[in-house]
């Protein structure tokens, strides 16, 4: 057996480019949170921390980890759920040093907080420059949701956000959090902007 996200759970990870209404189920994802700009090394830093845990939890039986349940799986997207520092709220315009983020990768729901903690013993050796302790591995529900395939530079998502919030007027829904979800199915540090494809998706709740 083997667990591939990009065909087992196509509802949740191959949206169409028009605005869908989903429910997501709970889901483990390892995290780290963070304050201000994209292009801040500490960014890059998340980024890095979330992959080389990621894979070294997916290789982790090979090197004689016990994982009950365990089969192969194909290592999840990056995710980025985004939000303001509240002061920003009150603010004209913002910047990008006004943003907060989690970013994560999903888990496999047989990775437990034991797992994580037998594994960072060998990362924080091999990579003492990334400060493991950032991480929590979270259990979240994020339930009733629209979702969007964006195509394209993050620059123009504002224009697919306007279709889901018609979608939503049309639909009797109501968004019911200021934040957002992005899922990157593209490399966006080597994908052309044009080309990029970027899954957004804002939680909502029926009126």
């Amino acid at each position: 057996m083997s667990l591939d996200w990009r065909k087992a759970e196509k509802v949740l990870y191959a949206p169409a480019k028009t605005p869908t209404l989903i429910e997501v189920p709970t889901q483990t994802l390892l995290c780290v949170e963070g304050q201000g700009s994209p292009d801040d090394p500490a960014f890059k830093s998340a980024i890095d921390l979330l992959y080389s845990t990621s894979y070294a939890l997916k290789f982790a039986p090979r090197k004689g980890l016990v994982i009950e349940g365990y089969v192969e799986y194909a290592v999840y997207p990056l995710e980025g759920l985004w939000d303001l520092k509240p002061e920003a709220y009150h603010q004209p315009s913002w910047t990008k040093d006004d943003l907060r983020y989690t970013l994560s990768i999903r888990q496999p729901d047989f990775i437990t907080q034991a797992h994580l903690e037998s594994v960072l013993p060998a990362l924080v050796k091999k990579n003492p420059e990334l400060d493991y302790s950032l991480l929590q591995l979270k259990t979240v529900h994020q339930g009733l949701c629209v979702q969007i395939m964006h195509t394209g530079p993050f620059a123009d998502e504002p224009a697919s956000f306007e279709r889901m919030e018609v979608f939503c007027a049309e639909n009797n829904l109501e968004r019911i959090r200021r934040t957002h979800r992005e899922i990157y199915l593209s490399d966006f540090t080597k994908t052309d902007p044009q080309n990029l494809k970027t899954i957004l998706r804002i939680a909502v709740k029926k009126r």
